[in-house]
């Protein structure tokens, strides 16, 4: 007797284990790189980064996958995804090293809310009016955070919007390669270009670790990388978007913990007020955009009925 497979609901719990896992992994990397930041030159960073997230993937897909995990149907495009999530890497980790890593965080929470706005003209998407309003809402919030003119603003917010800005586009691409290329093929597209990119960079900016646990962070900084974005993967292949994405905002949470452990930071009043105006803007995106899906599966299935 032939067994069916889980239904997609059965999905649900390890889709959530997985982004937890990711939830945990991706503060570490951020982590990590605000404190080698500041003894180490930051192509040495990036490259480690990378480095270790590249061997990471290579040694997970490679045995089962071959040759093949490297061939993609449109080499153009994952290479421009691929840059754009190095210079988004880049952008952050340089803010890192005068901003709090939770301030960095809840700011960074706009690139869902950008991906939202960017899907009309790049991916010709149509969105309404609500969805429009919590757009400007969750910039709003960033506003608030960043508080220009004041006392509070700093230079490095601007990098974190260019970062959440790179991070959109290369969400979109994304979109536009999954109809092609596997997962595996494309989260190690974005490890393989950001090593050869980043390498070019490395003779310009290097200093060996002058501490034993600098060499363990080093080693922290590319495996968290690596498990972070494979279990984000992991996460989107097990249960759809509108149950995934919520969670990605734990990682504040996590943000926060090792921001005041390690640094002393600790998000002030206004901070959190912002995070909640873009959190809430996000969760009402993440609804409008799944009850849209289901009205639109429903049509067509009352289409295919007539």
């Amino acid at each position: 007797m032939k067994i069916s497979g889980p239904r997609e609901g059965d999905a649900i719990l390890p889709a959530v284990a997985c982004m937890c896992v990711a939830m945990v992994m991706l503060p570490v990397l951020n982590g990590s790189a605000k404190l080698l930041g500041q003894f180490y030159p930051m192509p040495e960073i990036v490259w480690a980064r990378y480095a270790g997230h590249f061997v990471f993937m290579v040694a997970l897909f490679l045995p089962k996958r071959g040759l093949r995990l490297f061939v993609t149907a449109r080499p153009g495009l994952q290479i421009c995804r691929s840059l754009l999530l190095l210079c988004a890497t880049i952008l952050f980790f340089v803010a890192l090293k005068t901003i709090a890593l939770a301030t960095a965080v809840a700011i960074n929470f706009v690139g869902p809310i950008m991906v939202t706005a960017l899907a009309v003209p790049f991916l010709g998407e149509r969105v309404g009016p609500r969805r429009w309003a919590a757009v400007f809402v969750g910039f709003a919030g960033a506003l608030i955070i960043i508080r220009p003119g004041t006392d509070v603003a700093h230079w490095s917010s601007l990098l974190v919007l260019g970062n959440a800005a790179c991070f959109a586009l290369y969400q979109i691409l994304s979109r536009k390669i999954s109809a092609s290329d596997s997962a595996e093929t494309s989260i190690v597209y974005v490890a393989m270009v950001g090593l050869v990119a980043s390498s070019i960079a490395l003779p310009f900016g290097v200093r060996l670790p002058f501490v034993w646990w600098h060499w363990l962070v080093f080693l922290t900084l590319g495996l968290s990388g690596g498990l972070g974005h494979y279990f984000v993967v992991k996460a989107y292949g097990y249960a759809p978007a509108s149950i995934v994405s919520p969670f990605g905002y734990g990682q504040l949470i996590g943000a926060t913990i090792i921001g005041f452990v390690a640094f002393g930071d600790f998000p002030d009043g206004w901070t959190w007020v912002g995070a909640a105006v873009i959190v809430g803007s996000g969760l009402y995106i993440t609804y409008r955009e799944s009850r849209v899906g289901r009205q639109v599966a429903a049509g067509v299935a009352r289409g295919s009925l007539s």
